[in-house]
């Protein structure tokens, strides 16, 4: 077995200085293929990833945060983690609001047709008080001057609110893997270039506040919203306040794009519509924390430092969250499980955070950060920031691991490039020095510490499951997330055991107090 793992390092070693990327770095990881090959032979032979994820969608999704449902997933997740014998197995709480969830939605057309309505309540929208039948009417409000074109015509009526937009086909297939030419773009450094700006936030957030209450005023029966997906896919997120000191709201609903037109065109042609629905919505007010899920794996003679791995373990309400993000949580609970039970030693702890909040802002992962290691609007920093080794996140869907966002790290690029070899018979071969966003490494990145985000096929992520009613179990491909497990499994060791941490970027310098803002709302 030496032999063996003396051989195949020398063949990598040899095959390394080949490459362009590596030719000017020096292979001086200690790679233990031996440990390679046993996560590999139980992650990719006795998978447990996809029984993991079934759990979190079929039995417990969707798993929106402070939703009993999300509760009752992270009681069967510690319970698992602790049957596979991890240590310090505990949720760790913090403020965010109250709690929704849906207990039935039904929506009918019944003039001058009958006909069943697809669609979703918003989340932390109210219900109907029962049935409520109404006509309804296009009011696309969008300026001040629309309120005077509208008051006093919407009472006891459905506001079709949005404007009608173009159905185009669908010349492409929805799924899509990175192709080499693609991967070697990403690889490069991206120019210095600015987005385009955001618009003004707080005068939009203003005037939609200023439209909700119209609405409340007028006593609409409910606020129709357009899906921007088409074909049966809907894409819902929340509406409503998750503060229950907040002004009332009217129940918001997103329906299908091609019945949403289909009213449109009928009332465009002066022929009236009548609509009934019934929603029943649930607000949670009793306990207005949060969570996060954290268990461990002790270390050996570096017990003391930390390497992380996580994932957000929240979803939106329509699917069940399955690649956004019960995969991501599904492969992190996968990973740990297999440097478990193949019997690898660690030299330091590892641990998983399985992140609330994230779809409202990366909450759970920034509190998380902030108890543990430091503010990263003050930068005062807490002893444990010295000792954090590093920190791997899954967010990007289904999609096979195809490498690493180096988040602006260089120095930590050559030591990648030589984890990654193992891999590269599975299609890992990319580094990118460009950031990547939306997602909870951001929150250890906002205080120095280095955090990841590896690149994934995109398969059908932003076409059709990312925050849809068609992110469900069907949408997740097996081969990839055996595979994904098993590379941030030795990713995760190969951190655990090197001499040292991972470099580490310049820390980043304290918001200048006027820019530190408010708090998240509760």
């Amino acid at each position: 077995m030496q032999y063996r793992r003396t051989f195949a390092l020398a063949v990598l070693i040899g095959t390394l200085v080949s490459l362009p990327l590596a030719a000017q770095w020096p292979a001086t990881e200690k790679l233990d293929l031996d440990a390679v090959y046993r996560l590999k032979d139980e992650g990719l032979q006795r998978s447990k990833v996809m029984e993991i994820e079934s759990y979190l969608t079929d039995v417990y999704g969707p798993r929106l945060t402070g939703s009993p449902n999300i509760k009752e997933a992270a009681e069967w997740a510690q319970k698992t983690m602790k049957e596979w014998g991890l240590a310090n197995v505990h949720l760790e709480t913090w403020p965010f609001g109250r709690g929704w969830q849906n207990q039935l939605f039904v929506a009918n057309a019944t003039a001058p047709r009958a006909y069943p309505i697809i669609g979703y309540p918003k989340a932390w929208t109210p219900g109907t008080s029962g049935q409520v039948t109404g006509e309804a009417v296009l009011a696309v409000i969008g300026s001040e001057k629309d309120f005077d074109t509208f008051r006093g015509k919407l009472r006891g009526r459905f506001v079709l609110g949005t404007a009608m937009r173009d159905v185009p086909a669908h010349f492409e297939a929805p799924g899509h893997r990175y192709n080499d030419s693609e991967l070697a773009d990403l690889s490069k450094q991206p120019d210095g270039g600015r987005g385009r700006g955001r618009g003004n936030f707080a005068a939009d957030q203003a005037f939609n506040r200023k439209r909700t209450q119209f609405y409340i005023d007028e006593g609409v029966l409910a606020v129709l919203d357009i899906s921007r997906g088409d074909g049966g896919t809907l894409f819902v997120q929340g509406g409503g306040s998750r503060d229950p000191k907040d002004p009332p709201a009217p129940p918001e609903v997103v329906i299908a794009v091609e019945q949403y037109g289909r009213i449109v065109r009928t009332l465009e042609k002066k022929i009236p519509v009548t609509l009934s629905m019934r929603i029943d919505n649930t607000f949670y007010d009793a306990d207005l924390n949060a969570f996060n899920i954290v268990g461990e794996l002790p270390g050996t003679d570096k017990a003391d430092e930390i390497v992380m791995i996580g994932a957000h373990f929240d979803s939106w309400h329509t699917g069940t969250g399955a690649t956004d993000n019960a995969a991501g949580s599904a492969v992190m609970m996968e990973a740990m499980r297999l440097l478990k039970v193949s019997g690898v030693k660690l030299r330091r702890t590892v641990r998983i955070g399985l992140w609330g909040g994230e779809e409202q802002g990366l909450l759970g992962s920034k509190e998380y950060v902030k108890a543990h290691f430091g503010d990263p609007a003050t930068m005062q920093l807490k002893p444990d920031h010295a000792k954090f080794a590093g920190y791997f996140n899954v967010d990007n869907g289904t999609g096979l691991i195809r490498g690493v966002y180096l988040q602006g790290n260089e120095a930590v690029a050559p030591i990648f490039q030589q984890w990654m070899e193992p891999f590269r018979n599975l299609g890992m071969t990319t580094l990118t020095i460009r950031n990547t966003g939306g997602t909870d490494h951001q929150s250890f990145d906002a205080v120095g510490l280095p955090g990841f985000q590896f690149i994934q096929d995109e398969v059908e992520y932003n076409s059709r499951t990312h925050h849809s009613n068609m992110d469900v179990y069907e949408r997740v491909q097996p081969g990839d997330m055996m595979r994904n497990a098993v590379i941030v499994a030795a990713f995760v060791y190969n951190a655990a055991n090197r001499d040292d941490k991972l470099p580490r970027k310049p820390l980043p310098k304290p918001a200048p107090p006027a820019a530190r803002g408010t708090a998240s709302q509760p």
